[in-house]
């Protein structure tokens, strides 16, 4: 089992490649050597380098949605989609705008497209937000296939829920970045609650002691 997230060697970011641990993937080099050479197809080559260029010339200047925009000129993409959170519609419509201004049309699909109750997936009426009412359910495999319906070059996500992110990008055909994560409680901005873990934000994170 890897555990990069707890090592404290970070051999991988040296020239010298010495006192690997145990379990770093590192020790088996020749499954890594095969994957570097998947970065050698054209293809993925181009894109890469282009993610690449993006990260040197805007490193710790533009932000995010710069950087998207950026990308998205450098690999010549004309047609993008943006798949994102109805509760984020301002938040896409200033994006849309923005990447229009740079000559990128940009196609929107909200995600209660469809506008089917949730009911009629399964959903129980008490686990809805508000039980007893008419509540759409988030609909990211047809955000997807609307997309891909429309040729899009590359897909972007902007605030959709955990799980409805995956299967938008498990559905679409176009490669796919995130410019948005949703986070209701804490202004979008998830990084917060691991500032936080070991302090303020931790009873949020953590379950319950049970009361013995």
């Amino acid at each position: 089992m890897y555990t990069c997230a707890n090592c404290s060697v970070h051999a991988c970011e040296r020239e010298d490649h010495g006192n690997l641990p145990k379990n770093c993937p590192m020790n088996d080099m020749v499954n890594l050597e095969k994957i570097r050479q998947s970065y050698l197809e054209p293809e993925t080559n181009r894109f890469f380098l282009n993610a690449a260029l993006v990260e040197a010339e805007g490193y710790c200047e533009w932000p995010r949605l710069r950087e998207t925009i950026e990308f998205c000129k450098k690999m010549g993409y004309k047609r993008v989609g943006m798949a994102f959170c109805g509760g984020l519609k301002n938040e896409a419509k200033i994006a849309a705008d923005l990447f229009r201004k740079h000559g990128i049309n940009l196609i929107t699909v909200i995600c209660k497209t469809g506008g089917y109750d949730k009911t009629e997936v399964g959903m129980t009426d008490r686990h809805k937000t508000r039980p007893g009412e008419f509540e759409p359910m988030c609909n990211p495999i047809a955000q997807a296939e609307l997309l891909n319906g429309q040729n899009t070059e590359f897909n972007i996500v902007l605030g959709l829920c955990v799980g409805h992110d995956s299967l938008f990008m498990k559905h679409s055909n176009a490669l796919c970045t995130v410019l948005v994560v949703k986070d209701r409680v804490l202004g979008h901005n998830p990084c917060a609650a691991l500032y936080t873990a070991e302090f303020y934000g931790r009873k949020r994170l953590l379950p319950p002691t049970p009361v013995i």
